[in-house]
């Protein structure tokens, strides 16, 4: 028993050290599970930069980028890290959709990771091809009902932010088999198809469909967050609650997390240097330009970013199962 009680005391008085002296001369690494380049690489190298300054004695940030199966195997290269603080996922709603689209997911999400605090929310568009005959949000659903079967709508492939968005409203307006599902390799391919008529529709997030908005290339419908969107541009499109479809509310954020088990003092030094960040007017400035707003509610704290997340889960998994079709 004397043996245990000096093993727990030198553990905690190592846990106590690591803490005082983190993060050190080792550079602390933000594992993007996508390509670089693409939304989440920009969020990440903008956050790092802004920890940087935040966290301050020298802290070093480095972006990893571990591409492949729907950000899953960049999920779980951090899920078997070493619970050190010096590898953290930055994740974006693909974590809260992974069980749902991975029947042999070989982490769990809500067990397997530290929640840092959420950090930015990106809304997202339903649009249409230019030569759709409906002009409204209205005129679209009655148009769908009337057309059961003929129209089609496109995704960027599966666990996407279009696929899931896709997938909700769907559901939502029980339209699952009035239209037709066609994924795409990238946004790209999709959003080119849209603007050329070659499918119907597509419902993406604004980094995606501001500018083919504004250009008049595609129609606009509705917004997919709770309340309606502030910007000049789509402050006049309704919500899709407010056309009847209750409790709809779909945007794509992004969050921070840790393998489970990091010590609580440095969980705390990390949560303090990004609630620090998250205010820093440049780093807001960046995701203003990608369309992003910075999360400033409770949900920057570890506790309500997970009750957050178990609540997006419990939301996506029974429609994804229902559309039953998976990415393993």
């Amino acid at each position: 028993m004397k043996r245990l009680l000096v093993l727990a005391a030198a553990a905690a008085t190592l846990f106590s050290v690591n803490a005082q002296t983190y993060p050190g001369s080792k550079p602390i690494s933000f594992v993007v599970p996508f390509a670089a380049g693409g939304p989440t690489d920009r969020v990440a190298r903008d956050l790092a930069e802004a920890m940087r300054k935040s966290m301050g004695n020298g802290a070093n940030f480095v972006v990893e980028n571990v591409n492949g199966a729907g950000g899953t195997i960049g999920a779980n290269k951090v899920a078997k890290a070493a619970p050190d603080g010096h590898t953290l996922l930055l994740h974006h709603i693909g974590m809260a959709a992974a069980p749902g689209l991975y029947r042999k997911l070989q982490y769990k999400p809500l067990e397997d990771f530290e929640y840092l605090g959420l950090i930015n929310e990106v809304p997202m568009t339903l649009i249409g091809k230019p030569q759709l005959e409906a002009n409204t949000y209205r005129d679209l659903e009655n148009h769908i009902r009337t057309n059961g079967g003929k129209l089609n709508i496109a995704h960027a492939g599966l666990g996407s932010a279009s696929h899931l968005c896709g997938l909700m409203w769907q559901s939502a307006i029980n339209a699952k088999e009035a239209m037709t599902t066609i994924p795409f390799g990238g946004t790209a391919p999709a959003m080119n198809a849209l603007v050329g008529g070659q499918v119907d529709m597509m419902c993406d997030q604004t980094t995606n469909t501001t500018g083919q908005i504004e250009a008049g290339r595609v129609k606009a419908y509705a917004v997919t967050t709770a309340k309606p969107l502030t910007s000049k541009l789509l402050k006049d499109l309704p919500t899709l609650q407010q056309m009847g479809l209750k409790n709809f509310d779909l945007t794509i954020w992004h969050g921070l997390y840790a393998p489970k088990g990091t010590p609580p003092a440095v969980l705390a030094q990390l949560n303090t240097a990004l609630k620090l960040a998250l205010k820093d007017p440049e780093f807001i400035k960046k995701q203003e330009g990608l369309g992003a707003v910075v999360v400033t509610d409770k949900r920057v704290e570890p506790a309500a970013h997970k009750a957050f997340v178990a609540a997006e889960i419990t939301k996506l998994k029974p429609v994804i199962e229902a559309a039953g079709k998976f990415a393993d």
